[in-house]
């Protein structure tokens, strides 16, 4: 009708194909046509190297923080299990007690590192698993630990950001494969 607004209709995702009738399916691909595959893991494997490279005590860790925080979705949620009841975290929560330890002078010449890992991407959702190790002095008692992380990331319009991540670590009964 003239002067009538047009019908309201559902506004389809973008990047996904639709096809109705018989043998319908739907298809994703991706919502950025200039990204590609090697593009999108390069990306996430430089994103778990800043967020490892993250925990590193000493000087410059506000600023540290301040890059873990915006690789971070600002409702990520971060899990820690080490055989523990899991501790369910989000951002501040999840870094306000690890900058504190690492710069209080307590935890010295610490550090966390990726091992072996693999990255899987599926359009705008990606996952990185792997082995990591970290080291360093605690109340002046040297250390060191392995275990296994799991992050989560998703496409947003500024880039890729982590959703969630978990670790559980090495203990009795619970080790990694030399």
């Amino acid at each position: 009708m003239p002067g009538s607004p047009a019908p309201s209709r559902r506004p389809r995702a973008h990047g996904i194909r639709h096809r109705s009738g018989a043998g319908a399916s739907v298809r994703a691909v991706t919502t950025d046509v200039r990204a590609d595959e090697a593009t999108d893991r390069a990306t996430i494997e430089r994103m778990v190297d800043a967020f490892f490279g993250a925990f590193v005590s000493g000087p410059g860790c506000p600023e540290r923080m301040d890059l873990l925080r915006g690789l971070l979705l600002p409702r990520a949620v971060i899990v820690r299990t080490c055989g523990l009841e899991p501790a369910v975290m989000g951002v501040d929560e999840f870094i306000a007690p690890r900058e504190a330890l690492l710069s209080g002078g307590s935890l010295t010449d610490f550090r966390e590192w990726p091992v072996a890992g693999r990255v899987e991407v599926f359009g705008d959702i990606a996952h990185w698993f792997g082995s990591y190790a970290k080291a360093g002095t605690q109340e002046g008692e040297p250390f060191t630990g392995r275990g296994m992380k799991t992050i989560q990331l998703v496409r947003t319009g500024d880039g890729w950001r982590i959703s969630a991540a978990a670790w559980d670590d090495e203990r009795n009964g619970l080790s990694l494969p030399d």
